[in-house]
């Protein structure tokens, strides 16, 4: 019984939260050719496309090299897609298959279940995320400007996405439902934050939109660490994603604690 969860006596279950997270890492790594190199050949496509095509007739961005300043926007935005997909498609397929009671009945709570989950997105999309850096690095000069930048970046948007695809698992009641939240959610967003151009070039009517999107910050905040270069006030951006961790975190913990679409 002491490894059993006790709240009341601050006592965390580590063995299930490790167990779950451990799943996790094993469910995405045992099919690794379509969790993290399908990602990474995907970007390469994008990169590849936009180098051709685009890469020698487009001038400088603000002095830096069109293809150096695209690098960091196609490696956050790989974080945003794999982060989402693993703890989405995770819930939503355990739900699907009526096994979710498997991971409910044991002593854990809503709490550490949501960081089980948040923890195996955060992998996954680091993993893709440091894949891709590694291979662009052929064929672009990467550099790093600010480390602990990149870190943050990293770590705070893919919590964001593990969280928002916790809620979407939980909220969704059938794969289309999960299409409707990638069609006009993530990917609208993940293309307008200013991945593939600079909001400086924007309509400044426009541009203001750009401040609402959440994924701007996340891509800003990511060239600012590998370029030096942001198009808005990085702090703002640290801010940002902050709170929003906060306020996915409590919906995340709140649909755990209520059993909110998870009770059979």
């Amino acid at each position: 019984m002491a490894i059993l969860t006790r709240p009341r006596l601050g006592k965390k279950n580590w063995i299930g939260l490790t167990t779950l997270y451990k799943r996790e890492i094993y469910r995405f790594f045992k099919i690794y050719i379509q969790t993290i190199f399908a990602p990474v050949i995907t970007t390469l496509v994008f990169f590849i496309i936009f180098s051709l095509a685009i890469g020698r007739l487009r001038d400088n961005i603000n002095g830096i090299d069109f293809m150096e300043f695209l690098a960091p926007g196609l490696i956050m935005m790989a974080v945003i897609q794999n982060s989402f997909a693993n703890a989405s498609s995770s819930i939503m397929a355990a739900k699907m298959q009526n096994n979710i009671i498997d991971t409910l009945m044991p002593p854990l709570t809503a709490g550490e279940l949501v960081i089980a989950y948040t923890a195996g997105g955060i992998t996954r999309g680091i993993t893709v995320g440091v894949t891709v850096s590694l291979v662009l690095a052929f064929f672009v000069e990467t550099k790093i400007y600010n480390l602990l930048g990149i870190i943050y970046f990293a770590f705070a948007t893919s919590m964001m996405m593990s969280l928002l695809g916790i809620i979407g698992g939980i909220w969704a009641d059938r794969h289309d439902h999960m299409t409707v939240i990638n069609s006009f959610i993530i990917t609208p967003l993940s293309f307008l934050s200013g991945t593939f151009y600079s909001i400086d070039s924007l309509p400044e009517q426009i541009r203001s939109f750009a401040f609402f999107n959440p994924f701007f910050y996340a891509i800003d905040g990511m060239r600012s660490g590998f370029i030096g270069h942001s198009d808005g006030p990085i702090l703002i951006g640290v801010l940002v994603l902050f709170f929003l961790n906060l306020l996915l975190w409590f919906v995340a913990y709140r649909f755990f604690a209520t059993g909110y679409k998870l009770r059979i």
